[in-house]
């Protein structure tokens, strides 16, 4: 729900529709009438974002599963153990 009168909403398409069709800014009144701030501005600034977005999303899906990071730790606890005994 948008509350006020009149508000500035800027929509952008998304980069990767896999992740969301379109975004919805809804831009602060003070922000807008800043002087010097542009539409096209608003605009590049939204499409930063949801851009950013985007690629966050696509780095995090290639990252390695959870149970791989598990097999990692534990490991890394079996060594440790092992050369506790040993060296002590």
């Amino acid at each position: 729900m948008v509350k006020g009168i009149a508000r500035r909403v800027v929509m952008i398409k998304s980069p990767d529709p896999k992740i969301f069709d379109e975004a919805i800014f809804i831009v602060r009144d003070e922000a807008a009438r800043r002087p010097g701030v542009t539409t096209e501005e608003l605009m590049r600034e939204a499409r930063d974002v949801a851009e950013s977005f985007v690629r966050k999303r696509q780095g995090a899906r290639q990252s390695l599963p959870w149970w791989v990071w598990s097999a990692v730790g534990a490991g890394a606890m079996g060594l440790t153990w092992l050369l506790t005994l040993l060296l002590l």
